[in-house]
């Protein structure tokens, strides 16, 4: 059957298991209308060449000003409740265009640099060991848990200056906030975390101490500074999407690789892949599973569709990275695929500025996992394992994992 004018919702089934639809939009409707959970019309693109021009198009603006307004507006025509999602947390890089975002950019690369995420190795080294020394001797564990989420969370918490007994808060507030959540709950969270986080900007502005919040509080670019708005937006971001991208990467990469054992095999038989494994994760099942909302400034033509002014446009990324025309056989996964391509960070100017981040946290986490559990084994059928409902993140509930017995301690080389 062809999906013809029936209504595409991107609903919790959706969200779910969302490739067999996305395989049949690439060929049958790669530009397709379709309505969101909380009943906002979009434009759904599919194919990896209309994604990857699409994210570079300046047509396409993320205002969160303009954006908010025609969010009100679909919602309210459905007789829904738009919410409030605090300006204090809007007003960041990935919601902004030319020449705000070169602005903030240029503002946040002058803190978030190389030099930055290389000096991070060994502490994320050790934190890996000490989780990984927790997990050890336990006959079940949710690797989500005890593993992908406490690492880059206490990581990205330590580099911005975030004190640690608030991690579960963090956890929360996020997981509220990327989800399909109704409007209530979303103004809870937001509300929340802008209030602590700007609590949080003034104690750094009054006490710098040695990290990347109080770099941000002091940085400037001739006499620029980011105002208290835009620092709080900016600590959010990075706070958020400093985490979330890691985690599910961790967690989608194990999962993979434990419903592959032959790939899994390959990489304990040659480590030394696992930096170009991790693209093939990337790739293979992306954290985002559909990019930041964008919304057109006039009439986009893609492919045999125009999208009028106006509309909001959802790029999945998911899909992106599956299409037949860009990767030979993209549903198999393959640690040795000659890596390069995907789109799983993006791809223009908001590209993801934390991506070195996560390709070493994912790394390092990775290898050492693999290294003291080589018995590693999921703990609960695949069919049974829930993903989270959201179309911004493609990511796990939870994974039960049988970690078996350790092979090495702590520390100790992989």
């Amino acid at each position: 059957m062809r999906l013809g004018e029936q209504e595409i919702r991107l609903d919790e089934s959706f969200t779910g298991d969302p490739h067999p639809l996305l395989r049949r939009l690439r060929v049958e409707h790669p530009v397709r209308r379709a309505v969101t959970a909380r009943g906002v019309p979009v434009w759904l693109v599919t194919r990896y060449a209309d994604a990857r021009a699409l994210l570079a198009d300046s047509r396409l603006s993320k205002d969160h000003r303009i954006a908010g307004d025609l969010f009100t507006k679909y919602v309210t025509a459905t007789g829904g409740t738009a919410g409030s999602f605090t300006q204090a947390l809007a007003a960041h890089m990935l919601n902004s265009d030319p020449p705000d975002h070169t602005r903030l950019r240029r503002l946040v690369n002058k803190a978030f640099t190389a030099r930055t995420v290389a000096r991070l190795r060994p502490r994320i080294e050790e934190i890996t060991g000490e989780l990984l020394d927790a997990m050890a001797g336990r006959d079940t564990v949710d690797l989500l848990a005890s593993f992908a989420f406490p690492l880059p969370i206490t990581v990205i918490c330590e580099l911005l200056g975030v004190p640690g007994d608030r991690h579960d808060d963090f956890q929360q507030w996020s997981n509220v906030l990327v989800s399909s959540a109704t409007a209530d709950p979303v103004e809870w969270a937001s509300l929340a975390m802008s209030e602590y986080l700007a609590g949080l900007v003034a104690a750094k502005r009054a006490e710098p101490t040695e990290d990347l919040l109080s770099d941000l509080v002091h940085a400037s670019d001739e006499g620029d500074r980011l105002s208290p708005t835009e620092l709080v937006s900016m600590a959010f971001l990075l706070l958020v999407a400093g985490h979330e991208t890691t985690v599910n990467l961790i967690g989608n990469a194990v999962l993979a690789l434990l419903r592959h054992p032959e790939q899994l095999a390959a990489l304990r038989a040659d480590p030394g892949l696992m930096p170009n494994a991790v693209e093939e994760f990337l790739r293979y099942e992306s954290p985002v599973n559909i990019a930041t909302l964008r919304f057109t400034t006039e009439p986009v033509p893609v492919g045999e569709v125009t999208i009028p002014p106006g509309e909001f446009v959802m790029i999945s990324l998911l899909s992106a990275n599956r299409d037949t025309t860009r990767f030979p056989g993209p549903d198999r996964l393959d640690v040795t695929r000659q890596p390069g391509g995907h789109l799983a960070f993006g791809h223009g100017i908001h590209y993801c500025v934390g991506a070195p981040l996560a390709r070493l946290e994912a790394e390092i986490a990775l290898t050492r996992l693999l290294a003291r559990f080589p018995d590693l084994a999921l703990a609960a059928e695949p069919e049974t394992l829930r993903w989270r409902d959201s179309t911004l993140v493609r990511g796990l509930a939870t994974l039960p994992v049988r970690p078996g017995e350790a092979a090495a301690s702590r520390g100790a080389a992989p």
